[in-house]
């Protein structure tokens, strides 16, 4: 069985966010991440990737051709 809880190691000490499954005895396998000073992912902005020479055609939103026998 395998479970994560998120916690945080402060001072010598593993404090969890909830509590850990009723069992006597288990391995365990703690990993230490990184807080960043900036997010990976932040908010998203419109037109954000307009650097990479891309665009959005006028008629993006009109039905295709190809499923008119569907509709």
């Amino acid at each position: 069985m395998y479970v994560a809880i998120n916690g945080t190691y402060e001072n010598g000490s593993f404090i969890l966010a909830e509590p850990a499954p009723d069992v006597k005895k288990s391995k365990v396998v703690i990993l230490f991440i990184e807080e960043l000073a900036t997010p990976l992912f932040s908010k998203r902005i419109p037109g954000g990737l307009k650097h990479l020479g891309g665009s959005i055609p006028d008629d993006f939103n009109e039905p295709l051709d190809d499923f008119n026998e569907y509709m």
